[in-house]
């Protein structure tokens, strides 16, 4: 759920905005299960939808070690969590074989609130620290680190190999002024 709802950005490759109108944003959130076709969403419930996954991004930036991603930065998409987690309120639910977090609300505050309860759920189970955002810039591709020393930095060798031949024209470029 984290990264499908993270890799909903445009990107570099051709990708589109899914949460660049209200539409997109519901359709998403329908075919996922957090609405139903009767809910009437906003451009700004889209806007919130953005602002909570380009925070998620920063994160996820951080975890990639993001050398372009300053403490600013951070603090800003930790504070804007923070809130995030106040007005989209979560639930634990306990029954006889599990426990589980659940969105306290309904609608779209429901469907954001959902996307949170994914988080922590990721988070309790020891996963979040390896659900990254590749360190390409016009990527940003949500991935999980598979490696064994948890240091992945791209989410594809494709990404890798365009950060190297940007890094090596600017060299060359430097080199030659």
């Amino acid at each position: 759920m984290v990264l499908q709802f993270v890799n909903t950005r445009a990107d570099g490759a051709g990708g589109v905005e899914v949460f660049g109108t209200a539409s997109g944003f519901a359709d998403w959130a329908i075919e996922h299960g957090l609405l139903d076709a009767a809910t009437v969403v906003t451009d700004s419930d889209a806007v919130a939808a953005r602002e909570l996954r380009d925070a998620l991004v920063t994160v996820l930036l951080t975890h990639s070690g993001d050398p372009d991603i300053g403490d600013a930065q951070v603090a800003e998409a930790e504070r804007y969590l923070r809130q995030a987690g106040v007005r989209y309120p979560l639930t634990t639910v306990v029954t006889a074989e599990t426990a589980q977090l659940l969105a306290g609300s309904t609608g779209v505050p429901g469907a954001l609130g959902a996307v949170l309860a994914a988080v922590t759920e990721t988070a309790q189970r020891g996963d979040w620290m390896r659900i990254k955002a590749c360190c390409n810039p016009p990527c940003h591709f949500g991935f999980i680190d598979r490696t064994r020393n948890r240091a992945a930095r791209y989410c594809s060798p494709g990404c890798g190999s365009q950060v190297s031949m940007r890094a090596l024209r600017q060299r060359r470029k430097q080199a030659s002024s």
